[in-house]
């Protein structure tokens, strides 16, 4: 079950299981960006994904429910023609936190929880010394 608890590596987890996977459909996507500096761009990007095929009843989370993820991607861009590109991204995510729907704020606002910027630095700590590695 979704929210039965799990182990992997010693760390207890509720959710999917590891291992498993989604498909997912992207639609109306909307990505906003502006120049800051020569090589780098402030991004903004907006969608509601549906799932490729149905959920199986009674599973997932509850409705409403809010995660909040930090992702680090390659995007690779290619110019078709003057007004479009073909996107392709690739990447990890890292969930920082989630929201059930009666909570006031997310889980890392909570007593006792690693805070926000504590994940964060920990996820980018993590990928310098596998990238330094190689």
């Amino acid at each position: 079950m979704y929210n039965s608890l799990k182990k992997f590596n010693n760390k207890i987890y509720t959710g999917m299981k590891i291992g498993n996977s989604h498909y997912w459909n992207y639609t109306n996507a909307k990505w906003y960006e502006t120049k800051l500096e020569p090589d780098k761009w402030e991004f903004q990007f907006e969608s509601i994904k549906t799932r490729n095929k149905p959920a199986p009843n009674n599973t997932g989370a509850s409705i409403n429910t809010k995660f909040h993820w930090y992702i680090i991607a390659d995007q690779i861009a290619t110019k078709i023609d003057n007004n479009s590109y073909m996107t392709s991204m690739k990447g990890v995510k890292f969930k920082i936190g989630h929201k059930r729907p009666y909570w006031k704020n997310f889980s890392y606002n909570y007593p006792n929880q690693q805070k926000y910027t504590e994940k964060v630095i920990k996820i980018l700590e993590e990928i310098l010394f596998k990238l330094k590695r190689k």
